[in-house]
């Protein structure tokens, strides 16, 4: 099923355009014109995502947005709006937007950010992860392989999921750097090559082999068939 995205924006032009580029890309879009009844829209009709425009007749986009991350804190919302002031965008995030797109804006990139935000949201109403014998629980970090605890680091768990949730993708060593550490790659760092040393060792077992394959000159690749 399409996942289903909510359009508030009051200029016809703009909504039409988004509700057939939306469209083409694969969505269901739903659209109000006004804040007061994309409001009602919002925690009415179960929508995925909402693409709302800050600057609204009536209820506010900001009003909007605060309602909605009170009432519905899970839901993403991408706020569009002409005006590019940096105090505005970190206005609209504070209140709850997960992004954050100026007029005039590309609908390719607002489709792109679009997918990856339900990504996001996808992954983190995932209560657990099970890959071959090995089980992921989310909401307690425990960690079993062949159903035998394996207790790993705050920090070997995060890079655990990471390569569970990228199974069968080729992660480059920057890509786990910003993913796990939170920074930009340092050529002469190997953190990363550490730490997969020690998640290998923890979950080797005898008879089966560890299913983090290491791509040479590259990175890593978690694959489910080893």
């Amino acid at each position: 099923m399409a996942a289903l995205i909510l359009v508030i924006e009051d200029e016809p032009g703009i909504v039409d355009f988004l509700e057939r580029g939306l469209a083409a890309n694969g969505f269901d879009v739903a659209s109000a014109l006004d804040g007061a009844s994309g409001l009602e829209k919002a925690l009415s009709v179960d929508v995925d995502l909402i693409v709302l425009d800050m600057m609204l007749p009536g209820r506010s986009g900001l009003d909007v947005l605060e309602v909605l991350h009170d009432q519905k804190p899970a839901l993403p919302v991408i706020v569009l709006t002409a005006r590019g002031e940096i105090e505005d965008r970190v206005t609209g995030l504070d209140a709850g937007a997960v992004d954050y797109l100026t007029k005039p804006f590309s609908l390719s990139e607002l489709s792109a950010r679009i997918r990856a935000q339900l990504r996001v949201a996808s992954q983190a109403s995932t209560t657990a992860l099970s890959v071959g014998d090995i089980e992921v629980n989310l909401i307690t970090r425990e960690v079993r392989r062949d159903g035998e605890l394996v207790r790993l680091s705050t920090t070997e768990f995060e890079l655990l999921v990471y390569l569970l949730r990228n199974r069968g993708r080729v992660l480059s060593r920057e890509q786990i750097l910003r993913a796990v550490w939170g920074y930009e790659y340092d050529p002469g760092t190997n953190v990363v090559d550490v730490y997969v040393g020690y998640l290998r060792r923890k979950l080797r077992r005898s008879g089966t082999r560890v299913p983090i394959v290491t791509v040479r000159s590259v990175g890593y690749r978690f694959d489910a068939t080893e």
